[in-house]
């Protein structure tokens, strides 16, 4: 788990600056450096795929915010590089800068200039290129890094066995490694083999789990981690999560989120991080952080955690 972290969870931004109001993403962002967040997750192209914007809304609110608070060393900024498109009003993946030396050397300037900051504390490949050497894309990375402009940097939507072969380069070439992994994940689990309908989303494999478990610098993120809402919302549940297996884990994470006093919504977070997972918790309105804020204090023992992962 990230040392720097004290409420072991990112604050998710897509929305800020755009379908979220400068004032109340402000707000929202006031709010959770007062309870203690420090982790800021963003991307340099968060939300393109809305009618109107280009990408660059999330990092220049976090920006304007940072400028406007003066508190940029309080704050753990992560954001990514790869899944810009390239065409102007493109609102697909199929124009996206890729992992190019030159995209990431283009990608990272555009993030330090909207985000008004000379480094980026967890810097991510967002996407898979493998149009392009991995040797580029981690050349390319541990540059920046030699160069003081990132800290760390993290894959995102990458198969563990791309993973392990990237992090095997960079020790071999002595460039800095990915330590930190994001992908889709939550208590509940699609079909396996189920197509997700929402384009470039990856999800999390039994055989990622196990290699993270076993590598004591890799650190999961995961993304989606309340299913858009699906918890509280049964309408909102993807089909993809339309078999038994749901059904049953549904049971179970209501009986131990009444027995805590908590909702289910905070019980899948804290389901995540007593695994030493940090869940992004997308947040739009004020209610949604505090009940983020309010899942740091629910503590599973080892007798709940078992209750939770009896139901297949």
């Amino acid at each position: 788990m990230d040392s720097m972290d004290s409420l072991n969870f990112a604050l998710g931004t897509i929305p800020f600056g755009s379908t979220v109001s400068p004032e109340d993403s402000f707000a929202i962002l006031d709010r959770f450096a007062e309870a203690g967040g420090t982790l800021l997750d963003t991307a340099n192209n968060y939300p393109f795929w809305l009618e109107g914007r280009t990408g660059d809304e999330s990092e220049q609110t976090i920006g304007a915010w940072l400028a406007a608070r003066g508190n940029r060393d309080r704050m753990v900024l992560s954001t990514k590089v790869g899944a810009r498109p390239a065409v102007p009003g493109d609102r697909t993946l199929d124009s996206a800068e890729g992992l190019s030396r030159e995209a990431i050397a283009k990608g990272v300037e555009g993030s330090l200039r909207r985000l008004g900051t000379d480094r980026i504390d967890l810097y991510w490949t967002h996407i898979e290129d493998r149009s392009v050497p991995l040797e580029e894309t981690l050349g390319a990375l541990d540059e920046l890094h030699r160069a003081g402009k990132v800290d760390r940097v993290g894959a995102s939507n990458i198969p563990a066995w791309r993973l392990e072969r990237a992090r095997a380069l960079a020790r071999s070439n002595g460039w800095l490694p990915y330590t930190h992994l994001q992908l889709r994940h939550s208590y509940l689990r699609p079909r396996p083999w189920a197509r997700l309908p929402e384009g470039g989303h990856t999800q999390v494999s039994d055989e990622t789990l196990d290699y993270v478990r076993h590598e004591p610098d890799l650190t999961l993120w995961a993304y989606s981690t309340l299913i858009f809402g699906a918890y509280t919302r049964p309408e909102r549940m993807p089909e993809a999560y339309d078999h038994p297996g749901t059904a049953a884990r549904l049971r179970v994470l209501r009986e131990v989120a009444g027995e805590l006093g908590a909702t289910p919504n905070q019980v899948v977070l804290a389901w995540l991080m007593a695994q030493g997972i940090v869940p992004i918790v997308g947040v739009s309105r004020m209610e949604q952080l505090e009940e983020a804020v309010g899942a740091a204090r629910v503590k599973l023992d080892q007798e709940l955690m078992a209750r939770l992962e009896e139901p297949a």
